[in-house]
């Protein structure tokens, strides 16, 4: 399990680090013109010279989750554990008639060495502090020496339902149906539940 875990996680890490570097780090490293940096002002909420102090808009959302994996197990011999991390950029939300988009990527590990690497779209609809996020996932499927769901090219469909905490802090609720669209040699599909921490950093 624990390859898979610190695998799932570096990739993880590795691919926010390299899209999502901030801005002050591109302008740092010279990366940036002078006259880019000084159009990224919009990301930037505070600059305080006189003590060299800056402070950042929060645009990376990043969630951590825990669960159950394969709720309804027929079988009784599949259901296990998971561990996931998801990240969102704000910067790329978008409003629509139908609602504000985002994209989403993340990735989980289970008890039994089952890994999960995903990547898709999310959608956000907000009743006062309550958040209503629905979501649909392709991603690559490993399934260790847990549940065999037919293919290494699995879909999620997730609805996920938040409470903010505070401004930048959320606590939610979260499930999610895996299935392969009948595309592998079986298709088994399994429905996870979990529970969901996010903050903006």
């Amino acid at each position: 399990m624990y390859k898979f875990f610190f695998i799932t996680i570096f990739v993880t890490v590795t691919l926010f680090n390299v899209a999502e570097a901030n801005v002050l780090d591109r302008c740092k490293w010279k990366i940036f013109s002078p006259e880019k940096c000084k159009n990224e002002n919009n990301k930037i909420k505070e600059i305080k010279t006189k003590d060299k102090t800056v402070s950042l808009k929060s645009d990376n959302d990043i969630s951590v989750y825990t669960g159950t994996f394969d709720v309804i197990d027929k079988e009784g011999d599949d259901q296990t554990s998971l561990f996931g991390v998801e990240h969102k950029n704000t910067n790329l939300f978008k409003n629509t008639v139908l609602g504000t988009f985002s994209p989403v990527t993340g990735a989980f590990v289970t008890g039994k060495d089952s890994v999960f690497l995903y990547t898709g779209i999310e959608g956000q609809y907000g009743i006062g502090p309550l958040r209503i996020l629905p979501s649909f996932t392709p991603g690559y499927y490993e399934k260790g020496s847990g549940k065999d769901l037919g293919a290494i090219f699995e879909f999620k469909s997730e609805i996920r339902v938040g409470l903010d905490l505070f401004s930048d802090t959320k606590i939610g609720y979260s499930y999610s149906h895996i299935s392969n669209n009948d595309w592998g040699e079986k298709n088994p599909g399994t429905d996870n539940q979990a529970i969901t921490f996010s903050k903006k950093f």
